[in-house]
């Protein structure tokens, strides 16, 4: 029993993964029953029968940190921001402020889409066309967290705090889903073809 077992789920993980299965010279594959024993071709039936079809090779990859993971990075690319525009600011007191804070920001910017397209979304689209889309997001985010700001601070009248966590929420929340389905998309990658 135990190596009918054993068998049967050999032979489900190697058909899933599309691959032909041997075992001990007894060729298991979809559709090629006719050189296996009969008892084995009767299981292989049933096994097959209730088997969905085979997961792609892109469902079976590892779709990343998701949520989780994009706020870690967030969280610790925004402390990282502080610390070394703090540290930028005291040590060019000659230019300003705003200037040194925001090439500080801009600094972060590549390293982040990087851990980003690696950890958080297990992006294979290639460079070339998410990294400009990133940068698109981020002017977007940049947009809406000027407008969250207008609605919650000016009209609303929240206060401070409550109104920068919500600004902070609702433009990464917004950020992390453009991201997910355009940015670092499978289905954003444009293949060329040859003329």
């Amino acid at each position: 029993m135990d190596l009918l077992v054993k068998f049967a789920a050999d032979w489900f993980w190697a058909v899933a993964a599309g691959r032909k299965y041997d075992c001990n010279g007894l060729r298991v594959v979809l559709g090629d029953l006719s050189i296996a024993p009969s008892g084995i071709a009767s299981m292989s039936i049933a096994l097959e029968s209730l088997m969905r079809t085979p997961p792609d090779e892109a469902q079976m990859r590892s779709s990343g940190g998701g949520v989780l993971m994009f706020i870690a990075i967030g969280a610790s690319a925004a402390a990282g921001f502080v610390v070394l525009s703090t540290l930028m600011i005291w040590a060019l007191p000659m230019i300003d402020s705003w200037l040194v804070s925001t090439l500080c920001y801009a600094a972060f910017i590549v390293p982040v889409y990087l851990l980003h397209r690696r950890f958080t979304f297990a992006s294979d689209v290639d460079h070339l066309h998410a990294l400009p889309r990133y940068a698109v997001v981020q002017v977007m985010a940049l947009a809406l967290a000027t407008l969250f700001s207008f609605v919650l601070h000016g009209t609303l009248s929240l206060p401070s705090l409550a109104a920068a966590i919500l600004v902070i929420t609702l433009t990464s929340g917004v950020n992390y889903l453009v991201l997910r389905s355009w940015a670092f998309s499978r289905s954003a990658r444009v293949e060329t073809v040859p003329a």
